[in-house]
This record gives C-alpha cells, structure tokens and sequence, in this order.
C-alpha cells in the first residue's frame, strides 16, 4: 500500500543545490575520480577486451541493511536528485543533463523495505540502468538521504509499536540543525503513516515546529515551557489561565506540571484553578467561552536526576527518578478523585467528575522503544508519549546498521545486460519497485 495515493513530493521541496550536485561538492572524492577518469578514456575511445570503458552503462541496485525491516523514506529524494544532477559537463563546460537517458525502478517513501541479513536476500528500492559516468557521484547524497529519512521513519514505527498505536508527540527538534526539520518531520509522518496503513488505527501526527511540516502539510504545536511557567513567578496555575485566556480554542490546554518537581500537587493547583474558571462561565451560558478553559491534560517532565516529591522512594535510582510508573499511577488517581475534595453542589458533581477524569496524561522525558513497552506492559496509564533524541539515535532496537548500500549488479555487454557484481552480493528483485519517468516529476 502506498502511503501518498502514489504521489511523489515535488522536487522544488528539497531546494537541491544543481550546479554543485552535479560537480560532486556533496560526493566522497572517489566516485568524483571515477566520473573524472571514465570521461577521459570516453574521449580518449578507451576500449578494454573490446568495451567501451568510458561509456559503460550498468544497473545500479540500492538496498537497506536495517534488519528485519525499515520504513522507506528519502526514495522520491533520491529521484530528484536524478533527475536534477545527472549528467555531464560538454567541452564548453556546459551541463548536459542526461536524466531522461536513464532506466529507473523506485518504490516509494512509507513503504516497507526487508533486509535479512544476507546480501543475496535483499529488497532493491532502487534500480538505476544508464551510463555509469553521469549518476556516479550521485550515490553518496542518495545514500545520505535514504538512510536518514529511512532511520528516523523506522524509529518512529517502532515507537508506536510500542506505544501500542498511541499517540506519539515529536520532540527532537532542538537535537538537530534547523535546517533538517523538513526532512525529519516529514520522515516522523511517514513512521505514522506506515503505522496507521499496517494496524488500521488513526493516530495523529504532532510535531512542534511548522517548518517539521512543511513537505506535507502539517503545522506546529504545543503549549507553554518551564521558561513560560518561569515568567510567572513559577505560578502553573496562572500560567496556564493566561494562556487560556489568550491562546485560540484550537490549541490544547497542556499544563506542563514539573516545575516544582511536584507533579500531583502541581497538577491539583492547575486543575482546580481552570475548573472554578471553565465552571463559572458555564454556569452564566458562556459555553464557548468556558472551552477555553477546559484543561486537555498535564505533562510531567520530570529530570532523570530527580524524584518527585509524589514518588516514594526505593532506593534505586532508576526507579525512582524522572518520569516512572509510580509517578504516573499517582498523577492518574489524584486526578480522577480531585473533584471529591471540592465543595461542590450536587447538580456540579458529575460535570466535575467528568472534567477531572478526561484530563489526559501526556508523558515525555527519555522515552524510547524499551521505557515505552515497560510501561504498555504494565498497563500505565499513559495517553500520549512524546518523543524526542532517541527518534534521531543511529541505533535501532535491534542493534543493526540502519544505512543504506549501492552495488553494481549488472553491466552491458554488446547489448545484452550480464549479472557482474562484486563477490558476495548479486541482483535482486523487488515486487514493488514501479517504473519511473523522471520526466513526469515535477
């Protein structure tokens, strides 16, 4: 299943650098002497056991080595880098482009790629025929790109696997240059796409900066910061009546409660505070604008050098501190009997029961695969996790190379494609590599 209705992204998205892509500035230096010595012996009429070095034409096959699997992400990249950048410079130092020349077979971002371990069981999710000196230093920026889209997607997947389909908030924007955002957010909604395709669920897609979402469509979110909570002279509480006050209705009420590294009683101030506001204006017809005050849920983000004050201690560390299991069951239940202790006439009750038990609990601060099952296991009732390093980390949960492998597999002899790959690898086929005419992509 395609994940875009067969859509391609378009290529003015990547705001690829021609000139220098097609000199080699973004390539490892051999591929560059490659193209440099097959145009000298092409001028040169070159021959060897009766070949025309110079101009030989090869099939190029691309692979990932994530095993089992990984999400694909980079391929339509990858085309338009193709598309942009192959070619060759003439004796007056003119780019020619020879893209249209080229054979290509591609599959497409969010699918899934396998991998298994042996060279010769491989998934090729990109093939290239054509003449091997105009895409030759093209293969270390496509690589590039795979493996990072392609990472990021997996990890992604693999969260929400653990997660069980919750909702995952995508947090590693401050671990990375601003300028990958694009590339990164793009490769989380792939990660959730994929999900969504497989499990037949439909989780929703949260970044926290726009440009994460500017090659899809998406736009930022969030709420407030301990700096926030900090201009308030640390007050959560009246933060967070400020910012309902003056935030649109569209954005989520999330307190972040951790700022006196004493979540439940934090979170009891903030949600008291908002119900006696939300109730008020209920109470006088204003529906619309009791909404404002409706309290979405509550974010600990607890650092992992220190205990709440709500958590009893154990003794071990890893226990006690950051956001655990004993913190979040604690959270729960403050929450879901809060409105017990209120004075509260008795038509109020239920509204107020309500409230208090659909805040949701919004769990971030070094989740990954592992800390996230633990708490799925465990039946920790976690509504939305966010995600932040870990989606960007180089080590996938299986502890395999998440990067990606270019290999010559066949070569043109006399018209005829003839298998020659180096020993150890071989050509491979793929049911969902599809034709591509690069000329259609815009």
């Amino acid at each position: 299943m395609t994940i875009f209705n067969g859509k391609r992204l378009e290529t003015k998205l990547f705001q690829l650098d021609r000139e220098r892509m097609a000199e080699g500035w973004y390539s490892d230096v051999y591929f560059r002497n490659i193209a440099r010595i097959l145009t000298k012996l092409s001028k040169e009429d070159y021959e060897f056991k009766g070949q025309d070095i110079g101009n030989i034409e090869v099939e190029m096959q691309i692979f990932p080595r994530r095993q089992p699997f990984c999400i694909l992400g980079g391929i339509d990249e990858a085309l338009s880098i193709l598309k942009t950048a192959a070619g060759y410079k003439n004796e007056d130092g003119n780019f020619v482009n020879t893209s249209s020349k080229l054979e290509i077979e591609a599959c497409y971002d969010g699918e899934k790629a396998y991998y298994k371990g042996n060279p010769h069981n491989v998934d090729p999710v990109i093939k290239i025929r054509g003449r091997y000196r105009d895409f030759s230093i093209l293969e270390t920026p496509i690589l590039g790109s795979l493996t990072e889209v392609s990472r990021i997607a997996t990890n992604v997947y693999k969260v929400m696997v653990a997660a069980r389909g919750k909702d995952i908030l995508f947090f590693p924007a401050r671990f990375t240059h601003y300028k990958s955002q694009a590339m990164h957010g793009y490769a989380y909604s792939l990660g959730v796409n994929a999900y969504n395709n497989e499990y037949g669920t439909n989780t929703q897609r949260y970044i926290s900066t726009d440009e994460q979402g500017a090659w899809w469509g998406g736009k930022g979110g969030g709420t407030i910061s301990h700096s926030y909570v900090a201009s308030f002279l640390g007050d959560t509480a009246e933060s967070m009546l400020q910012f309902c006050r003056l935030m649109p209705l569209d954005v989520n009420r999330i307190a972040l409660v951790d700022f006196e590294n004493n979540c439940v009683s934090t979170s009891l101030k903030v949600l008291k505070t908002m119900f006696d506001k939300y109730l008020e204006l209920l109470k006088s017809d204003q529906v619309k604008e009791a909404k404002r005050y409706k309290l979405f849920g509550v974010r600990p983000d607890n650092s992992s050098d220190l205990r709440d004050k709500s958590v009893e201690p154990l003794g071990k560390k890893e226990l006690d501190n950051g956001v655990n299991a004993r913190l979040i069951f604690n959270l729960r239940k403050a929450l879901d009997d809060a409105y017990k202790d209120w004075d509260l006439r008795p038509e109020d009750l239920e509204i107020a029961k309500n409230y208090c038990q659909d805040v949701k609990i919004i769990a971030t601060g070094g989740f990954n695969p592992e800390k996230i099952d633990r708490f799925e296991s465990s039946q920790v009732p976690v509504d939305i996790y966010g995600v932040g390093s870990w989606l960007l980390s180089n080590c996938s949960c299986e502890g395999t190379k998440n990067d990606f492998t270019g290999d010559v597999v066949k070569v043109k002899i006399d018209g005829e494609w003839i298998d020659l790959s180096k020993v150890g690898r071989s050509a491979a086929d793929n049911p969902k590599l599809k034709k591509i005419d690069l000329k259609k992509i815009n």
